[in-house]
């Protein structure tokens, strides 16, 4: 969606919302693949409340874009705006092993930062992408590590009532993958528990993991990380592999032949042909194992 409104141009320049016309999301998403929109970029957070009813009272939809790691995006003019928090410097304030982390900052930077000083605990999700808000969101989780483990706080913005609540970690359920946040919600920040660890064991910790990740995953293409959930007691992966559908592709979209769960972008995949391969490999999955897969990655295609 375009805005061309010079009213609604004017109270956006008022609450010192930067907008980026047109913005092609392909360029904003690790898969690259999206359509185009307006990027309103948010820098100053107590303008949030007047910026959503702003949009609500001229009809705008909104969707609220982290590190679009984890996100496939429809092609075309997008029917809504793209959201985005500016970072709130500093980014990571620690005060002994209590940490607090802005949500608009890159998940790795955080860890690397508190390793700095320190601190461990999130090592094994250092080569997870995108933020720290959107890892809180769906609980991210690797090599023994989940984020929810950790959280003691989240501050949130609840579009819904128009107030910042702030969440103690009971108030919170996390579970594998998903949190109990609504659409609605829009989180501004956490404070963790992290632990108390040798700067130079966490670093060996993160090279560990990092080698386990090059060996296995396709970081080298474009992708948005695990497509499906691992269902219980299984592997996603390994069932995608065992019915021989690595390099299995529709269009420019494959499945990956290092990593089954991985869906790639061979270039010039649109959003059709990545969830059209999805659906063909969860239909063909059940059909093998009766095994219904759930998505891990988020769809925006309306």
């Amino acid at each position: 969606m375009l805005i061309t409104d010079p009213k609604l141009l004017t109270a956006l320049r008022q609450l010192e919302i930067e907008r980026r016309p047109g913005v092609r999301l392909a360029s904003w998403t690790s898969l690259g693949i999206g359509g185009t929109t307006d990027l309103l970029i948010v820098r100053e957070r107590r303008y949030l409340p007047d910026l959503l009813q702003l949009l609500r009272g001229q009809g705008i939809r909104h969707r609220l874009l982290g590190g679009g790691s984890n996100l496939l995006v429809a092609d075309g003019e997008l029917p809504w705006v793209a959201l985005r928090l500016a970072r709130i410097e500093p980014t990571v304030r620690i005060e002994g092993k209590s940490v607090w982390v802005d949500a608009a900052e890159e998940l790795g930077r955080a860890i690397t930062t508190c390793a700095k000083a320190n601190l461990g605990g999130l090592e094994g999700l250092i080569g997870v992408p995108g933020t720290v808000g959107g890892a809180l969101r769906m609980n991210a989780g690797a090599y023994g590590a989940e984020i929810g483990n950790l959280v003691r706080e989240i501050v949130v913005y609840r579009a819904v009532c128009g107030r910042i609540d702030t969440l103690r970690a009971g108030q919170v359920r996390f579970e594998y993958r998903r949190a109990s946040f609504t659409p609605c919600d829009i989180l501004l920040g956490a404070r963790l528990e992290l632990i108390e660890r040798p700067f130079r064991e966490v670093v060996d910790r993160i090279h560990v993991c990092n080698f386990n990740r090059r060996a296995s995953q396709p970081l080298a293409e474009r992708s948005a990380g695990c497509v499906f959930k691992n269902p219980p007691g299984s592997s996603a992966g390994k069932l995608i592999d065992e019915i021989g559908l690595k390099g299995f592709r529709i269009g420019g979209a494959m499945v990956s032949d290092r990593h089954a769960n991985f869906f790639i972008n061979r270039g010039r995949a649109t959003c059709d042909d990545m969830h059209r391969l999805i659906e063909q490999v969860r239909s063909r999955v059940w059909s093998a194992f009766k095994i219904e897969l759930e998505e891990e990655i988020v769809v925006w295609v309306n």
